[in-house]
């Protein structure tokens, strides 16, 4: 009985951190092309989503995919450690891809 248990609770565990969810980076989700295609905005939306309910990490997501900045940089900019940027980067691409993937399914 107790090993049923325990395997019960590391599987939902392993759900609740994404349970086999297959990463993909924010740089596959989207082509970047001169012209706002769909992509682009669906993205901006997303952004403006995001902003509203996490502004710094919007922030981050600015600075680090569409400036160039390193984690330290951006870091600088907004005066936060390097290592909360890398945790606000990882949350905030972990949303967006979920927010993105929600637009294409709508439209399946």
């Amino acid at each position: 009985m107790r090993r049923i248990l325990v395997d019960l609770a590391r599987a939902r565990h392993n759900l609740k951190c994404g349970g086999g969810a297959q990463q993909v980076s924010l740089d596959k989700v989207l082509v970047i092309s001169p012209e706002r295609g769909p992509d682009m905005l669906a993205l901006d939306e997303a952004l403006g989503r995001l902003a509203a309910l996490n502004p710094r990490q919007s922030q981050v997501v600015e600075l680090r995919y569409f400036g160039g900045l390193t984690d330290e940089e951006v870091g600088q900019v907004i005066k936060i450690s390097p290592r909360t940027v890398r945790s606000d980067w990882r949350l905030a691409k972990v949303w967006l891809y979920r927010e993105l993937s929600r637009g294409v399914n709508d439209d399946a």
